[in-house]
C-alpha cells in the first residue's frame, strides 16, 4: 500500500456546545468569522455546564467525546497519518472506473474499509482517498464517529456537488495533517451530492449542517485543497508560523 495520510474535521470545545453551535450558525457569508478571542471564550466552559447530562446527552448524540488522535500504525492497515506538505494533498485525483466497482470483494471495497479503520483509530469522522496517498475520487465518513454504528457508514465514490446553497455558515476545522491547528471556515449550510456507490450505482442525496460541512471538508481534498486555503486573510497569518515549521521538517519536495 502507498504511503498514506489522514486528515480529519477536529471537533473542538466550541463544536461540542449548543451555545458554540448557535453562535456559528449566526455568522452569514457578510459576517467575517469569531475572533479568537471569542473563540476561547465559547471555550470556557464551567465544568459543571461539561458534566451536566443535557450537555452529554447533546455532544454524544453527534460527536465522539475525544478530539481525534494520531494513532501511528493502525492494525489490519498500513494507512499511516502524512503531515502538511506532503504531495499527496495536492496531487490530481483520478476517477475511478466502473469496471473496478465490483462490490464488496472489490479492491476499492478492501481501501474503502481500511480507510475505515484509520479514522476510527484517529477517532475522526470523515477520510478522502488522497489522504491516504490514493489519488482517486473516493471518500468515506461516519458522522457519529462510531464504529458501532457502522449503519451510518458511507463510501462515495466519484462524488460530485450538484448544488450548493447561498446560505452559508463559518465553524471551525481543523486537520490531522496540520496538528495543534485550527481555524474558522466559511461552508454552505446545505448541498446536493451525487456519487456512486461500490455497486456503481448513482446515489443522491442532501446533506445540511454537521453532515454538509464534513462532506464539504473531504470533498476539498479530492480536488487537491486543504482547509487552510478557506482560512480568512488574518487566519492564514495566524498559522503560517506552524505551517513554516511543518515545511521546515518536511524538507525539499513538499507541495505548499
Amino acid at each position: 500500500m502507498a504511503t498514506t495520510a489522514l486528515c480529519t474535521l477536529i471537533r473542538h470545545t466550541s463544536a461540542f456546545t449548543p451555545v458554540a453551535r448557535q453562535a456559528s450558525a449566526s455568522l452569514t457569508s457578510s459576517s467575517p468569522p469569531p475572533s479568537s478571542t471569542s473563540r476561547r471564550i465559547i471555550h470556557s466552559l464551567s465544568s459543571s455546564t461539561k458534566s451536566s447530562p443535557s450537555f452529554q446527552s447533546w455532544q454524544s448524540s453527534l460527536f465522539s467525546t475525544t478530539e481525534e488522535i494520531d494513532p501511528g500504525i493502525v492494525e489490519g492497515t498500513n494507512l499511516q497519518v502524512l503531515k502538511y506538505p506532503h504531495p499527496s494533498l495536492r496531487a490530481p485525483n483520478e476517477e475511478i472506473p466502473m469496471e473496478d466497482l465490483t462490490g464488496p470483494g472489490s479492491e476499492i471495497s478492501l481501501i474503502a474499509k481500511e480507510m475505515f479503520l484509520v479514522m476510527y483509530a484517529t477517532q475522526g469522522v470523515g477520510l478522502a482517498a488522497p489522504q491516504v496517498g490514493i489519488n482517486k475520487r473516493l471518500m468515506v465518513y461516519n458522522e457519529s464517529g462510531d464504529p458501532k454504528k457502522w449503519m451510518q457508514e458511507s463510501i462515495m465514490v466519484n462524488p460530485k456537488i450538484v448544488e450548493f446553497s447561498e446560505a452559508k455558515e463559518w465553524d471551525e476545522e481543523g486537520c490531522l495533517s496540520f496538528p495543534d491547528m485550527g481555524g474558522d471556515v466559511e461552508r454552505s449550510k446545505w448541498i446536493k451530492v451525487e456519487a456512486q456507490n461500490l455497486k456503481g450505482k448513482t446515489v443522491k442525496k442532501k446533506f445540511r449542517g454537521w453532515e454538509a460541512r464534513i462532506f464539504q471538508h473531504e470533498y476539498d481534498h479530492l480536488d487537491g485543497m486543504v482547509y487552510i486555503d478557506r482560512l480568512t486573510e488574518d487566519g492564514r497569518k495566524e498559522v503560517q508560523p506552524k505551517l513554516d515549521e511543518f515545511i521546515a521538517v518536511f524538507g525539499e519536495g513538499g507541495a505548499i
